[in-house]
């Protein structure tokens, strides 16, 4: 039997240990922890790596999506009880962070085979109070950009996105580092207003803690969200907006300056094992999630299966050393927070059976850049040879 973990943080530690460490002795010598030359460092390297013009760091993912909207209202582009058109397949932190910012989330279910929001559907979920749509780009699978891009231009509609999942995505092939959302300069068609990316340390692109980022072609957008962050002041001691406390620290900052390199290496090994995932696993009662068309833009942080059978399959693989996750078992409408949400009107949805289908059948099996040749085969042999 082969032990298989869901996922390897000692392998990308243990690659860049050296380096790591040395940009935490690097910081520790500075005397500067917050806000100083690191942080400006990175910001200005992923802004650059994602092709926009501004990068904020924040305190975590959950602040650069609550920021980035609550930006938006401070900036007069949206008022408290707008609604914002939301996937209903997706973490709860993405409906927390519209909810935080006093707006109403609309759900809107995802495509059954992607997973991810349903550009058909954007019409029928469209309200008179409809100011934005924040897109999610889950399991790192991007979401039909160009569709909804075009919608939210017929509509007069704000685009976000919660890229917490996606670093290093990109919609084109071109020869370039490209962001989720980069493919849409060339289509000359209306870009996001803004990204938002979390740091959790099992991400693609991750930290050692907690850090977050907002990146935008906005420069006004990304000074608002700086001074949101920073208890709403430009000026220490001058308070302009009601504020938080809300800053990506110098050595979360460094861990990510050193890791960055790396990103895509790692994600191009994410690819393989996706490509590799997509045409062994055969089995009928496992549900694999379609080739997407451009397969070189996803960049998989998770690999999603479904089977009805779902704990049956868990249980099987574990006996076997294989270590799955499930992401996630209860859709945000279904969760305790927001009892009584619908009727209040602090949320808006109607039946969402795709959503809640894959809250009961998705699995997620063991994907990263740590993972063997000979790791992937026994993931898939297992997978294979499940039977009831």
């Amino acid at each position: 039997m082969m032990n298989v973990p869901f996922y390897s943080l000692d392998y990308v530690n243990r690659t860049l240990g050296d380096a790591l460490r040395e940009s935490f002795s690097d910081v520790l010598d500075s005397k500067w922890f917050i806000r100083g030359n690191r942080c400006s460092e990175f910001e200005e390297t992923f802004a650059a790596y994602c092709g926009k013009k501004a990068c904020v760091g924040v305190g975590n993912g959950l602040d650069a999506l609550t920021l980035m909207l609550k930006a938006s209202i401070i900036l007069g582009r949206m008022a408290e009880g707008d609604e914002v058109i939301v996937p209903a397949n997706t973490f709860v932190a993405t409906v927390l962070a519209v909810r935080a910012a006093g707006l109403v989330p609309v759900l809107v279910e995802p495509d059954r085979e992607t997973c991810v929001l349903d550009a058909s559907r954007l019409a029928e979920a469209y309200s008179a109070k409809t100011r934005a749509v924040l897109v999610v780009h889950l399991y790192g699978r991007l979401a039909n950009m160009p569709a909804i891009c075009e919608f939210a231009k017929s509509k007069g509609l704000l685009v976000f996105e919660d890229a917490a999942q996606a670093h290093g995505a990109f919609l084109d092939e071109r020869n370039v580092i490209a962001s989720p959302f980069d493919e849409l300069r060339v289509n000359s068609a209306k870009q996001s207003d803004a990204a938002a990316y979390s740091f959790y340390p099992t991400k693609n692109l991750g930290a050692m803690g907690d850090g977050g980022a907002v990146v935008t072609d906005d420069l006004e957008l990304a000074q608002v969200v700086r001074s949101l962050g920073n208890y709403g002041s430009y000026e220490k001691y001058v308070n302009k907006y009601v504020g938080v406390n809300s800053r990506l620290d110098e050595i979360q900052a460094a861990i990510l300056l050193a890791k960055l390199p790396h990103l895509d290496s790692w994600n191009k090994r994410r690819q393989e094992i996706a490509d590799r995932y997509c045409a062994e696993i055969k089995n009928p009662l496992v549900r694999v999630t379609p080739v997407p068309a451009k397969p070189k833009s996803h960049v998989w942080h998770v690999f999603p299966v479904f089977s009805e059978k779902r704990y049956e399959l868990q249980k099987f693989l574990k006996e076997r050393g294989v270590e799955t996750l499930i992401h996630y078992p209860i859709p945000p409408h279904l969760q305790e927070a927001f009892n009584g949400a619908l009727s209040r009107g602090e949320l808006r949805y109607g039946t969402l059976p795709i959503a809640e289908e894959l809250a009961l059948t998705e699995l997620s099996i063991p994907m990263g850049p740590a993972m063997t040749d000979d790791q992937v085969s026994y993931v898939i042999e297992m997978i294979n040879s499940y039977a009831l």
